[in-house]
C-alpha cells in the first residue's frame, strides 16, 4: 500500500508540474485578459487609415472641446478691445481653432466618429469667468486659464503623435501641434502668464517625482560643451556662415470645406 500510495503521489506531483508549466505561459503573456495590451486590443477598432484606439478617439473629441471653449474665449478678447497683446492672441485663437474645428469635423466624419456640440462643465466655468472679469484681471485671467489649458492639450498632441496608429489621427495631431505652440507663444507673449503657478500646478499632479543632473553650483563656471559638427552626407563643406533653419512643419492638409486663415497669419489691428 505504501508503495501504491508513493507511485500515486509522484504521478500527482507530475501531472501538477505539467500542467503548471503549462499554464505559466499562458499567464506571462502581455495580452492576458486585464493586462494593458488586451484592453488597447479590445477598444481598437479597425480602419482604413489603420487601427483606431479609445486613446485616439479621445483625442478626436478634445480636440473639438478646446475649439468650442476657446474660440469663443478668443471672439470675446477681440471684441473688448483689450491691450494689443491679449487682442492679437484672441484673433490667434479664432482663426487657429476655427481651422482645426473644420480639420476634426473632416476627420471625425471619415471615421464614423460623433463630436460634442457644447464645451463641456469646467470649460462653461471658465467662459463665465472671463465674461464676469473685467480689466486687467480680465486680461490676467484669460492668459493665465487658456495657457494652462493649452499646456495640458499640447502634451496630449505629442502623445497620441507619438502613439497612434492611425494617419487621420496623425495628420490632425501634426494640425494641433502647429495650432496650439502658435497660442502657447502669443499668450506667453502678453506678459500675464503666470509661470509660477503653471510649475506648482505641474508638479501637483506628477506622479513621479523628477530626476536629473546634480543643480548647478552657485558662482561655479562649468566647462564648455564641445559643440556638434556632424559630417555631411556628401562630405561636402557647407557654404561658409551658413546656419540650419528648422521651422515648423506646414499643416498636414486643408479642410476641403473652409478657407480658413493658417495659425499664425498676422492680423491687421
Amino acid at each position: 500500500m505504501r508503495r501504491l500510495l508513493s507511485g500515486t503521489g509522484l504521478v500527482v506531483i507530475a501531472l501538477t508540474a505539467t500542467l503548471l508549466a503549462l499554464l505559466f505561459p499562458v499567464w506571462s503573456y502581455a495580452d492576458r485578459s486585464g493586462t494593458p495590451l488586451a484592453d488597447l486590443n479590445a477598444t481598437t477598432v479597425r480602419t482604413r487609415w489603420g487601427p483606431l484606439t479609445a486613446a485616439d478617439r479621445d483625442f478626436v473629441v478634445r480636440v473639438r472641446l478646446a475649439g468650442l471653449w476657446e474660440g469663443p474665449a478668443g471672439r470675446q478678447a477681440v471684441q473688448r478691445d483689450p491691450g494689443d497683446a491679449v487682442r492679437a492672441a484672441g484673433q490667434h485663437l479664432v482663426d487657429g481653432h476655427a481651422f482645426l474645428d473644420a480639420r476634426v469635423r473632416e476627420v471625425a466624419a471619415q471615421l464614423g466618429m460623433e463630436l460634442p456640440d457644447q464645451p463641456n462643465a469646467q470649460q462653461r466655468g471658465w467662459l463665465r469667468q472671463l465674461t464676469a472679469d473685467s480689466g486687467t484681471a480680465y486680461e490676467r485671467d484669460f492668459a493665465n486659464l487658456l495657457r494652462a489649458a493649452h499646456g495640458k492639450v499640447f502634451a496630449l498632441v505629442a502623445q497620441v503623435r507619438a502613439d497612434t496608429r492611425n494617419s487621420l489621427v496623425r495628420g490632425l495631431a501634426d494640425d494641433a501641434n502647429t495650432t496650439v505652440l502658435d497660442h502657447i507663444r502669443m499668450l506667453e507673449a502678453t506678459g500675464f502668464v503666470d509661470f509660477d503657478a503653471l510649475a506648482r500646478d505641474a508638479a501637483a499632479a506628477a506622479t513621479v517625482s523628477p530626476t536629473g543632473p546634480p543643480a548647478p553650483t552657485p558662482g561655479a563656471t562649468p566647462p564648455s560643451a564641445v559643440p556638434l559638427t556632424p559630417e555631411p552626407a556628401d562630405s561636402a563643406e557647407p557654404p561658409a556662415g551658413a546656419e540650419p533653419s528648422f521651422p515648423l512643419p506646414p499643416a498636414a492638409s486643408r479642410p476641403k470645406d473652409e478657407a480658413s486663415p493658417a495659425p499664425g497669419t498676422p492680423h491687421a489691428p
